[in-house]
């Protein structure tokens, strides 16, 4: 599994709110994203937020990439200060 971990700043909780609507109106990830998972982090304190997206692939995740670097910053719960295309090396659960 292959997860693209998205860290923003500037985040406030109306942004927040308007984005996990849209995403849950959505019904799925936007075209040309075969993503597998998402998970949102949200420290409303600090204006931060942390999206997990996982993917089966290396190339999923590379070409979903293409489609978020080119989505409007108005579509993002923030600043995008940083970006890391990771391969899961190990997932614990109880």
């Amino acid at each position: 599994m292959y997860v693209r971990v998205v860290r923003f700043t500037d985040v406030s909780a109306e942004r927040m709110e308007s984005m996990l609507t849209r995403i849950s109106e959505s019904g799925g990830p936007p075209p040309g994203v075969s993503a597998t998972g998402l998970k949102v982090l949200f420290d409303e304190d600090r204006g931060t937020a942390v999206v997990l997206q996982e993917f089966a692939t290396e190339q999923d995740m590379s070409a979903a990439a293409e489609v978020f670097s080119a989505m409007d910053a108005s579509e993002t719960p923030g600043k995008r200060a940083s970006v890391d295309m990771c391969e899961l090396k190990l997932d614990l659960e109880p």
